[in-house]
């Protein structure tokens, strides 16, 4: 059954509401492990949230945009449940993002 773009939309977004979700509850997993696995990380999503934004005129702040996909300040977060990153995911993010 052909879906309209109205309910795909929908769905799009109940989608990413429960990605954006399940990442603030797996705070153990680091940025740089999604970096390196995914080639995508909390920033990332926050950034394409800011995109959209942008082309659609609609006034949303890199501050703001990061607080939707964290849940809080970028910088809060980044104090509770941000790691220093280890020489194993340093070199693992040097060889993934070769260009």
């Amino acid at each position: 059954m052909p879906i309209d773009d109205a309910t795909r939309t929908e769905l799009e977004a109940a989608a990413f509401r429960t990605l954006v979700q399940h990442l603030r509850t797996r705070t153990d997993v680091q940025n740089i492990d999604l970096m390196n696995l995914a080639g995508f990380c909390r920033n990332c999503l926050s950034n394409w949230l800011k995109d959209a934004a942008d082309a659609r005129g609609v006034p949303l702040s890199k501050d703001e945009s990061r607080e939707a996909v964290y849940g809080m300040p970028y910088e809060q977060w980044k104090t509770l449940h941000q790691k220093e990153a280890g020489p194993d995911q340093l070199a693992a993010m040097a060889k993934a993002h070769k260009h």
